[in-house]
């Protein structure tokens, strides 16, 4: 009783307070587990795998834990917009045609400015291969990361803050996240801060728009993550070098070129007309 008493006064705590005891006890639990795995296994890819897959389930496991026993909400999950319904389905269904759509037409305009060239696969057989594992991957990032930056994170923030405040908290940690690595890479992909800034406002305004369903940004996530990744992996297009890498994309990557910063900019400000108009 006494532990229920204390963790429930700590829904009343401030919200640094409350995020740095909830990634220490996530800490806390993934270690024990997670230290077996990188002293038993030698490849490297395989860890990164085991440890991240581990790190999320504890992850899903503490927020029901944390719905429980500090919010006395059981459903904290369904609070976050995570919801088994139609209308979370469709909206899944519409975020990923949107996502890839977008990342169509973006590559499909630098086509026809002849800054790209498009190539044919390596075989048919090659592209279904990439299509389908595009697709595993890009339904798991936009999962796991709107969980966590649009459910978990956006939610404490709401909490303690005006829904502005916690809009702009929200989408900047979301792109300083991206930036957790040596400081020679941090230097090299700064250039992308502004287009993850402008794409954490989008699934916010998404995530609004859609009344607090997670269905949207999820799909949103996953649809631009699966386009590129058909395009990239796929090895769909040559860059033509007709125009500077900081055009089209640093290192061909459009969230460090003034290409993706501009299409985004225009995705997230038709989110906002979405939101608002809803």
């Amino acid at each position: 009783m006494r532990m229920k008493i204390n963790l429930r006064h700590l829904a009343q705590s401030p919200v640094p307070i409350r995020l740095g005891c909830f990634l220490l006890s996530l800490l806390v639990l993934w270690l024990p587990l997670a230290a077996p795995i990188y002293l038993l296994v030698s490849d490297p890819n395989l860890i990164s795998i085991l440890t991240i897959v581990l790190l999320y389930a504890e992850f899903i496991l503490l927020l029901k834990f944390w719905g429980k026993y500090v919010y006395s909400q059981p459903q904290l999950l369904r609070h976050y917009g995570v919801e088994i319904t139609r209308q979370n389905a469709v909206d899944v269904l519409r975020g990923l045609a949107i996502g890839t759509i977008s990342i169509s037409i973006l590559f499909g305009l630098q086509g026809v400015l002849g800054w790209v060239v498009w190539q044919q696969p390596q075989s048919s057989d090659f592209l279904r291969k990439v299509i389908l594992e595009g697709f595993i991957v890009s339904l798991g990032i936009g999962f796991a990361e709107e969980l966590l930056f649009r459910g978990w994170l956006l939610d404490e923030l709401q909490r303690d803050y005006s829904l502005q405040t916690a809009l702009w908290v929200d989408a900047v940690t979301f792109a300083t996240s991206h930036f957790i690595k040596p400081l020679e890479a941090i230097i090299h992909t700064l250039p992308q801060f502004p287009a993850l800034v402008l794409l954490g406002l989008t699934q916010v305004w998404g995530k609004r728009w859609r009344r607090g369903r997670l269905g949207l940004p999820m799909g949103l996530h996953g649809g631009l993550v699966w386009g590129y990744y058909i395009i990239n992996v796929g090895g769909l297009i040559k860059y033509s070098g007709h125009v500077p890498e900081w055009v089209t994309g640093v290192d061909k990557n459009p969230l460090e070129g003034v290409m993706g910063l501009v299409f985004l900019s225009g995705l997230a400000l038709w989110m906002k007309g979405q939101k608002r108009a809803s």
